[in-house]
């Protein structure tokens, strides 16, 4: 008998957890990762709603109070992963996981990056775990958001720079953050810059991109050239003629980059708009 029933408990447990409905969650689960730089930046939070209620001011009726330390999203608050280092609002952030948190106002808020996670739960809080208190003024918006939205946006046509940005309901709060990778750029060439002659047009592409010895990129960029029928890919010799050209060695340029457009001219597949880059290269150096 006591088995008999043992195994009727046993029927009624898995029959329950059979019969459980599966429902969305009031405030959905949302990820937005984005690399800057050489770092990932990754946001993991939950999406509370705007449900006509009014969501940041002064008085019981409000949702979030201005002046109050809010978790920045619903359930467990809302996570900030680096893989790398990252400069916040001027502060240096370790590679590393931190939860974001706020204290919103009317004509600023304080944007939190907290050493640890504590959920939901504001009251412990400890002050010498906020590694960043960035003041940042909110942007009204136009139009309601109506799910709490997270974006890293903004990001440098250089990609050293971008925004952590929160909008919902009629506000927008960006937080700035830098990262600098070219010591770690500049350490790869220097292990892989004969391991692969591709490395050497990467090198000079980076050198060029940011202004360093060109004289360097221009070595590199002839090595390169140098392989096999490298020397036919007219838009590598394009980038030759522009190196040539920020030396000041206009001859050189203008002779370099004829050519480019030549090769470009007589290729089957097409041109890829060389032949204009070229003539357009040409024209700034005469």
């Amino acid at each position: 008998m006591k088995s008999l029933k043992l195994t009727m408990i046993a029927l009624l447990v898995s029959f329950t957890g059979l019969a459980q409905i599966t429902l969305p969650q009031a405030s959905p689960a949302g990820t937005v990762s984005s690399n800057v730089g050489l770092t990932e930046v990754t946001i993991d939070y939950f999406r509370p709603k705007v449900k006509g209620r009014q969501i940041f001011g002064i008085g019981e009726q409000y949702l979030e109070q201005y002046g109050k330390l809010w978790r920045t999203g619903a359930n467990n608050g809302s996570l900030l992963g680096l893989n790398g280092k990252a400069t916040i609002a001027g502060v240096e952030v370790p590679s590393g996981t931190y939860q974001i948190l706020s204290i919103p106002g009317k004509d600023e808020w304080t944007v939190i990056i907290y050493d640890g996670s504590i959920g939901g739960n504001m009251n412990a809080y400890e002050e010498s775990k906020a590694i960043v208190k960035a003041q940042v003024t909110p942007i009204k918006l136009d139009q309601t958001v109506e799910t709490l939205t997270f974006n890293i946006s903004d990001i440098s046509e250089d990609n050293t720079a971008a925004n952590i940005e929160l909008q919902w309901a009629d506000v927008s709060v960006k937080v700035p953050m830098t990262v600098s990778f070219e010591e770690d750029v500049m350490a790869q060439i220097k292990a892989k810059i004969q391991v692969d002659p591709q490395n050497y047009l990467q090198a000079a592409n980076f050198y060029l991109s940011t202004d360093k010895d060109l004289n360097q990129a221009l070595e590199w960029m002839n090595k390169y050239l140098a392989v096999g029928e490298n020397t036919k890919q007219f838009w590598n010799v394009y980038t030759k003629a522009r190196i040539l050209a920020k030396l000041g060695n206009k001859k050189e340029a203008i002779a370099t980059a004829k050519s480019s457009m030549e090769m470009a001219k007589t290729n089957e597949g097409g041109d890829f708009g060389y032949i204009k880059r070229n003539k357009d290269l040409i024209a700034s150096l005469k």
